[in-house]
């Protein structure tokens, strides 16, 4: 089992596997559109447009967990990334991280990142997990790492 046997859906609700990712780093990241760690869409695009053409790609999942901080449709999410932030890293469909509903790959990268003291449960918004080219490596960072502050991690698997 690895994050290629996962599947995600776009945010135009077309289903695609993680498999078309494999040879990559891959920084995956719940995000929300109003919260206060909203900003770090700037450094996810900066370190995403930086290292894209490195095999390397920030991979965004909005959650509506976290105090209701991404309340919009996918369509609404997509407008607000491009209008804000000109994101061309890739925003998938809105998801759950944690609970009942949690989506599959959040399952699985929790269960190989656990969080502080062990937790399995990501506590916010833009948690992010760095993974490896081969998918065999997962390293969480806490939600108030900004995103270059982890160049270093990212720059050894390229």
């Amino acid at each position: 089992m690895s994050i290629y046997n996962f599947k995600v859906k776009k945010a135009n609700g077309e289903e695609i596997s993680l498999e078309e990712y494999k040879g990559k780093t891959l920084l995956i990241v719940n995000t929300a559109s109003k919260c206060g760690f909203t900003p770090q869409y700037d450094e996810l695009e900066a370190i995403h447009e930086k290292y894209s053409d490195q095999n390397f790609a920030v991979l965004g999942f909005p959650c509506n967990q976290f105090g209701g901080q991404e309340p919009g449709t996918d369509e609404e999410i997509q407008e607000f990334c491009r209008a804000s932030f000109s994101i061309k890293f890739p925003v998938f469909s809105k998801i759950e991280v944690n609970g009942n509903g949690a989506h599959p790959l959040y399952e699985y990268l929790k269960e190989k990142a656990p969080g502080l003291m062990g937790s399995k449960k990501v506590k916010w918004n833009f948690t992010k997990f760095l993974v490896s080219p081969d998918g065999e490596e997962i390293t969480r960072f806490a939600p108030a790492t900004k995103p270059l502050k982890i160049e270093d991690d990212i720059k050894k698997y390229l």
